[in-house]
């Protein structure tokens, strides 16, 4: 394997990383053996710990690691890890508890070791010998959410391989003046173009009105972490969207907003006020619905106004589909939530040396990560143990409390939910006004 330079904006994710805030992605998915098979086999946690470190070896994109090099400045590179050795990377987990969550809040905690390839596997082993959980981490230099699934997905039984990526969707097409124009120092002068309008939208749009004192947390805090997950019915979700309109996405997102307005009533925190707060809403940059191994990250994403202020249920869909369908006309290389676009303007060094400045100053941009991961319409399993549920985690910035990750797998919707333990200690509880939220949601429309 040849060494690769990072891509601005992997390598805007590598440096803005620090010990308290790590910035990796997460995946928990929780498995069931077809069936017990004997004490003389071993549990199915043990098993699946032992594919996995036989596995990885044979995956190029989780044997490389970054280094740093001279020349450009602040630069780094992919390499082969000369002493790849998979027990520094899957670990054998045992725990009392029957909820995965409880053990996966700590280790999302947890810096990747920033020497070794940026990724790990945490095979978690409750009472039950049949059945197991899996909490894979991935540097967000390594891959995005698609990305990621790929790695992932070379680790399972029988699934086919990811295709090769995607060119990045194009962005708004040069006039014709600079069609003219020699084909270098015109992508040079629209990519400019670009990122004024993009800095120019961020100024019109960032304003932190509205937002929850529950959104924020000490940034200076000590970055310990909790999660918790919740799965809802697929079906309920369509009947939502054939009755109001909008697409699923438009109301999963909406079920996020209502969800916050219920949390924080019970709570007993004022009523929300204002535009609302801020949710950024990653978008691929991808054509094809999988990703590919290695691929770094090719994203951008949308700026969107959550309106917690709106005691209706079927209005606030209607605003976020609204201001959705906005996002969706500009394009994803326009408007504020665009703000991964900008690493390409940065030169090596301006990434060295600002991605903590970046990474302190994430909650001026945004005030809570609302992403969607799509899996494809397979079953995944690991030495036949089946998948039963996945729930997306996703990196929590500096200063914010709540970060939200969400898939559909099998019919059903996974919500996977990481906070700042400090800042949020009653995150079942905002999973329990999801479920709440989608039944409001069913009786509107029903």
């Amino acid at each position: 394997m040849a060494t690769e330079h990072l891509s601005p904006l992997d390598l805007a994710f590598w440096r803005m990383e620090s010990a308290d805030h790590p910035m990796h992605l997460g995946a928990l998915a929780v498995f069931r053996a077809p069936g017990h098979r004997g004490s003389g086999d071993g549990c199915a946690a043990e098993r699946a710990a032992a594919l996995l470190a036989a596995r990885c070896a044979a995956v190029p994109g989780l044997r490389r690691r970054i280094r740093d090099v001279l020349l450009p400045l602040g630069a780094a590179v992919w390499s082969p890890d000369p002493g790849f050795d998979p027990a520094r990377h899957v670990f054998l987990v045992r725990t009392d508890s029957t909820c995965a969550h409880e053990a996966a809040g700590p280790l999302m905690a947890r810096p990747l070791g920033r020497e070794l390839p940026p990724w790990e596997a945490h095979v978690l082993a409750g009472p039950d010998p049949d059945t197991f959980a899996v909490l894979f981490k991935f540097h967000h230099a390594l891959a995005d959410g698609l990305g990621a699934l790929a790695l992932a997905a070379a680790l399972f039984d029988d699934v086919p391989g990811p295709r090769a990526p995607e060119r990045p969707v194009p962005g708004q097409r040069a006039g014709t003046v600079l069609s003219r124009l020699p084909g270098a120092l015109a992508a040079r002068v629209q990519g400019v173009g670009q990122a004024l309008e993009i800095g120019a939208a961020m100024a019109r749009g960032g304003l932190p009105l509205g937002v929850p004192a529950a959104l924020t947390a000490d940034p200076a805090g000590a970055g310990t972490r909790t999660v918790a997950g919740l799965t809802l019915d697929l079906d309920e979700v369509n009947l939502i969207r054939k009755g109001a309109g909008g697409t699923v996405n438009d109301v999963l997102i909406t079920l996020v907003a209502g969800a916050l307005r219920r949390w924080l009533a019970e709570r007993g925190d004022p009523e929300p006020l204002g535009a609302g707060p801020r949710a950024l809403i990653p978008v691929s940059r991808r054509r094809g619905p999988r990703g590919s191994e290695g691929a770094g990250n090719r994203l951008s994403g949308y700026l969107l106004r959550l309106p917690l202020a709106e005691p209706d249920a079927l209005r606030r869909l209607y605003r976020v589909r609204a201001g959705m369908d906005r996002n969706k006309d500009a394009g994803p290389a326009r408007g504020a939530g665009a703000v991964a676009l900008l690493a390409d303007h940065v030169h090596p060094l301006g990434h060295r040396l600002g991605g903590p400045l970046v990474a302190q100053a994430a909650r001026l941009l945004y005030d809570i990560l609302v992403t969607s991961v799509p899996l494809p319409g397979l079953t995944f399993s690991l030495g036949g143990s089946r998948v039963q549920e996945v729930y997306p985690l996703a990196p929590l910035a500096r200063g914010q409390s709540l970060a939200i990750a969400v898939s559909t797998y099998k019919g059903t919707v996974h919500y996977g939910l990481v906070a700042d333990a400090a800042a949020v200690p009653d995150l079942a509880a905002l999973a329990g006004a999801l479920r709440a939220e989608l039944d409001a949601l069913v009786r509107e429309v029903s």
